[in-house]
């Protein structure tokens, strides 16, 4: 085995939703740098075409299909795009979700409900059966799901979000046990408070700061980079005896006893 080549993902391609901005931005970028091609996919189509740009000035190959996950229409139009593109998919990033309820489930509208699970969970799983079985005829392939720590614990505000993300972390192990056999990989990512644009309320206050990372281990909260680099390790090759497993990436937060 070729050491240096672990984490290359040259000749492959990677369809990363939710990946204009934040969290989805940098994995698609880190995939990019280590040789994939990527497809950005988000709402609006001019953020996508700027990241794009970026990547491919940077020398990377990457092209921009807007999309919005919540219409399977439009989902399988991404899908066929990217095939024109690049001719297969290889790695699936399902990182895009919505979080439109903040406060007790009792109070949750139906709408919001929907929409949350709808966003988070129904169309990770018209994605992902309008992808695999491409993988499974060619018995290679990995999808990535962007869960949260949300879905380890009992939360007080977000708790439709939780049940989302949980339920994807399910979908994860399901997905690895009914393909596997086919050498296709299902993981997911489970972040905690990482410092995007969406979580800026609380890092940007110094008390609100200081009042969120009391229980991570490390002190602080996390940066995009370092949930990129977990999402490059389980689509490359270091990662492949790795699937139906949820990678927590939490600076110590879910382990922290406060003592």
């Amino acid at each position: 085995m070729k050491y240096a080549d672990l984490f290359r993902l040259d000749g492959k391609t990677a369809l990363v939703t939710g990946s204009s901005k934040g969290i989805g931005r940098a994995i698609a970028e880190a995939m990019a740098a280590q040789g994939a091609q990527v497809v950005i996919s988000s709402r609006k189509a001019d953020a996508c075409e700027q990241v794009a740009e970026e990547i491919e000035e940077a020398g990377g190959r990457a092209v921009a299909i807007p999309c919005n996950i919540s219409h399977k229409d439009q989902l399988q139009a991404l899908v066929a795009a990217t095939r024109r593109a690049f001719g297969r998919i290889d790695i699936l990033v399902c990182n895009a979700a919505v979080n439109p309820h903040y406060g007790p489930m009792a109070t949750v509208p139906d709408e919001a409900y929907e929409k949350t699970m709808g966003a988070n969970v129904r169309s990770n799983l018209w994605l992902c059966n309008m992808v695999i079985p491409e993988m499974a005829e060619r018995k290679d392939g990995t999808v990535i799901i962007v869960s949260s720590v949300a879905g380890l614990k009992g939360t007080n505000n977000i708790g439709i979000y939780a049940l989302s993300k949980a339920a994807d972390m399910q979908l994860a192990r399901n997905l690895a046990v009914e393909w596997g056999r086919s050498n296709v990989r299902a993981n997911c990512l489970a972040p905690s408070i990482i410092k995007t644009d969406m979580a800026k309320a609380l890092w940007d206050n110094p008390e609100t700061y200081k009042h969120a990372v009391s229980t991570y281990a490390l002190g602080r909260i996390g940066e995009v980079e370092e949930v990129a680099g977990a999402a490059v390790f389980l689509a490359s090759d270091a990662g492949r005896f790795i699937t139906g497993q949820t990678i927590v990436i939490d600076g110590g937060a879910t382990i922290f006893g406060g003592m």
